[in-house]
């Protein structure tokens, strides 16, 4: 990194992450199975790491975790620090993760426009917009934040309650019949009935799964759009899913969500190079003199955060599990404040043009 021009690392704070690189790649317990740690540890007396940071989710701080243990086993000194980074919101310990705020942002913003053009004719018109969720349905929630300027959808279905079919029917058409046909639904990818069985997989059996051994989602709001068919003859239903745009749109992000993010990153090394190792950095909400939303920095063992799911609490889901509370609106509002400067370039965003010059080994003394 410190190969690269300093004015391309600045363009960072608003390019999409991708720009650096990801993987899918699960690691064994170090008891199970010792191979990949040897060759990691291979990798870091090379090029003499001592200092490791690990960006993520659930997954990643359980790789960091693992790397953390491991590195104090074999009794190589190396600080580890996870910095969180995740749309979906589910990371344990911390009030909110970077990433969710912009993702959040631009569901709603998309939500909001949705909104209008589905109404632009008179004809009854259904649209069901899938929303990124797995197990947390913090971002299909964060489209509550449209329906709260007026413009957004009608129901609203989480993972975190167990999702009836015939419910929703029901839901659908007491609001058509109230809409003139108009109907507006939101949906999170991992929204399950009460035998946990993906409502994704109805008519759509797959058994495909990634490196983590999570099942592979997507098609969701096709399968309702096909449930409903039959029950509103003559009416058009479209299905939309949001797919990679919700995570990759850096021009939808907030300022909020940028400043919190440099700085989860900044104290990492901060508190590395002051000796602090196996923690995670989290955020603290608090609120100053005039009632304004702050944030704070805490730390939290890598131990408790890896693996441990976050779901929005069910006191901020209405009762009958098709919306939101305002409590979760007072929650997320200020985390989607601030409007980036993003660089421009012939009227197009100017993202960071890395040359990922390869790091080599030191010169022995």
């Amino acid at each position: 990194m410190g190969k690269e021009a300093a004015y391309e690392l600045s363009l960072l704070l608003n390019t999409p992450s991708s720009a650096l690189g990801s993987c899918r790649y699960k690691l064994k317990d170090y008891e199970e199975d010792e191979t990949d740690y040897k060759r990691i540890l291979e990798i870091f007396q090379k090029y003499d790491v001592r200092y490791f940071f690990y960006n993520g989710g659930n997954d990643s701080m359980d790789t960091c975790n693992k790397i953390s243990k491991y590195m104090q086993h074999v009794g190589y000194e190396c600080r580890v620090m996870g910095v969180p980074k995740t749309i979906d919101n589910d990371l344990y310990g911390t009030d909110h993760c970077p990433g969710f705020p912009s993702a959040a942002r631009y569901i709603i913003s998309t939500c909001m426009e949705l909104y209008l053009d589905a109404r632009v004719y008179d004809t009854p018109m259904i649209c069901i917009v899938e929303i990124m969720g797995r197990h947390a349905g913090w971002l299909a929630a964060s489209a509550a934040a449209a329906t709260y300027t007026g413009f957004g959808p009608d129901l609203i279905y989480l993972p975190e309650t167990d999702f009836d079919v015939d419910n929703f029917i029901a839901d659908v058409k007491e609001v058509y019949d109230d809409n003139n046909g108009k109907v507006f639904v939101a949906v999170s990818e991992g929204i399950h009935d009460k035998t946990g069985k993906l409502i994704s997989e109805y008519g759509n059996e797959t058994e495909m799964v990634d490196s983590f051994g999570h099942k592979q989602l997507g098609g969701l709001a096709q399968t309702l759009v096909s449930i409903l068919k039959d029950h509103f003859p003559g009416t058009k239903i479209r299905g939309i899913e949001f797919s990679l745009l919700q995570r990759c749109a850096s021009h939808a992000a907030s300022q909020t969500d940028i400043s919190e993010s440099f700085e989860a990153g900044r104290v990492a090394v901060e508190y590395a190079v002051h000796g602090i190792s196996d923690k995670m950095v989290g955020f603290r909400r608090k609120t100053d003199e005039d009632g304004n939303y702050k944030c704070e920095i805490k730390l939290i063992d890598l131990d408790a955060c890896a693996n441990t799911e976050k779901k929005v609490p069910l006191e901020w889901i209405n009762a009958a599990g098709n919306g939101m509370r305002k409590p979760y609106i007072d929650y997320l509002l200020p985390l989607i404040q601030g409007d980036p400067k993003i660089p421009m370039q012939n009227g197009l965003p100017r993202f960071a043009n890395l040359k990922k010059i390869k790091a080599k080994p030191p010169r022995k003394k």
